[in-house]
């Protein structure tokens, strides 16, 4: 096949599998086929910059949104964060047929869902294994792997047919992943007076019955004394816990928490593993001795406690990476929690495809699940 198709193909791969439609991620998974299929290390290249291009690209607008900036800042990182996508895909590739393909681009998968790389690790192709095989579990995405893995060999005929079969029966039959009795996810439109109306919002919430009420990354602002004795302080006659995003300030920078209020008072429940990177999470500034930055946790608290159940937390940036997930997942929780703040999102799909990772990654693992977004810009 010649590399102009291919790499059109990959586009068109990376444009409609990352679309934000939940039942389009699989296209995803024909990624590794046209790596595969690539006759030169230079098409390879096209390939992977094509797709992974392709599937971020709501990222310059979103990043111009940020900063309220033109395009030009955004277009630089769009392009610098796929390098680090191709190169793990190029750096490896081969042009020799057989096993050697397969065990490279196994390689090339495993480097781009760990970190270093896995922090920019976005539109991971088995992130789809939760739409193909829903409620397989672990075999589902040892599944999925090995599907990925044999699109590359010269069995990928049949991995294609696999792949489409349980595709086609899931999509028949899909249901998404279900709210856990007494949740309840609240979306935010940010021109919302902050706190007054926060607490009304939760006010409406439990009417329907809800003991907890999860609002989105950030609704609280700043962490503080006066927060937490306002919150407990409305809170008093109720029996509802409001687990709600803040952020902690201290010296050397801040972080991106959820916290758990209660009548009882309100208590820090989850540190954000891995937050933005540039955008909040910049380690260089820790190099030359300056704060003011998000801290990373890593692979700190995966999974948190809460009325005697464990909950998987995903802070906005984590629904869109692999290692997170993987790592609350091994921790085997009850439930994922997933709150993100999407008013720099406006005009791009962030938003959706965030919701569809999530969602595909709780079907996977037969988890129910409770999201909550801030998804307006501010006026």
């Amino acid at each position: 096949m010649h590399g102009p198709i291919l790499i059109a193909l990959s586009v068109a791969v990376g444009t409609v599998g990352w679309s934000g439609n939940m039942l389009a991620l699989p296209v995803a998974m024909f990624f590794p086929l046209l790596w595969a299929k690539s006759p030169t290390r230079m098409v390879a290249a096209g390939v992977s910059a094509g797709y992974f291009l392709a599937a971020s690209r709501g990222l310059p607008q979103g990043v111009a949104n940020f900063y309220a900036s033109d395009l030009w800042p955004g277009l630089l990182l769009w392009i610098v964060a796929s390098l680090a996508f191709v190169i793990v895909h190029t750096t490896p590739w081969t042009d020799r047929p057989g096993r050697g393909k397969a065990l490279r681009y196994g390689f090339a998968a495993v480097l781009m869902a760990v970190p270093p790389f896995g922090i920019v690790g976005w539109a991971h192709p088995i992130t789809a294994g939760g739409i193909v095989f829903p409620g397989w579990g672990w075999a589902g995405f040892g599944v999925a792997a090995a599907g990925l893995i044999v699109m590359t060999t010269r069995w990928w005929p049949a991995a294609t047919s696999a792949l489409l079969g349980f595709w086609l029966w899931s999509a028949a039959t899909w249901t998404g992943p279900g709210l856990p009795e007494g949740w309840r996810g609240v979306d935010l439109d940010t021109s919302l007076e902050q706190q007054r109306d926060l607490l009304a919002t939760v006010k409406r919430a439990t009417g329907g019955g809800a003991r907890v009420v999860v609002l989105p990354e950030s609704s609280l602002g700043f962490w503080t004394p006066t927060i937490d004795q306002l919150w407990q302080t409305e809170l008093a006659n109720s029996h509802v816990t409001v687990v709600a995003g803040a952020a902690v300030v201290e010296r050397a920078g801040y972080d991106n928490v959820l916290v758990a209020i209660s009548r009882g008072g309100g208590r820090i429940l989850y540190h954000q593993r891995m937050p933005v990177p540039v955008s909040m999470w910049q380690p260089w500034l820790g190099w030359s001795g300056q704060g003011g930055r998000a801290r990373a946790g890593f692979f700190a608290n995966p999974v948190v406690e809460l009325g005697g159940q464990r909950i998987a937390p995903l802070i906005c940036y984590e629904q869109l990476i692999v290692w997170p997930v993987l790592q609350l997942m091994l921790q085997r929780p009850d439930m994922i929690v997933a709150a993100g703040n999407g008013w720099w999102t406006s005009g791009t799909s962030i938003i959706a495809i965030q919701s569809a990772s999530t969602a595909a990654w709780a079907r996977l693992f037969n988890l129910p699940l409770v999201a909550a977004f801030n998804s307006q810009a501010e006026e």
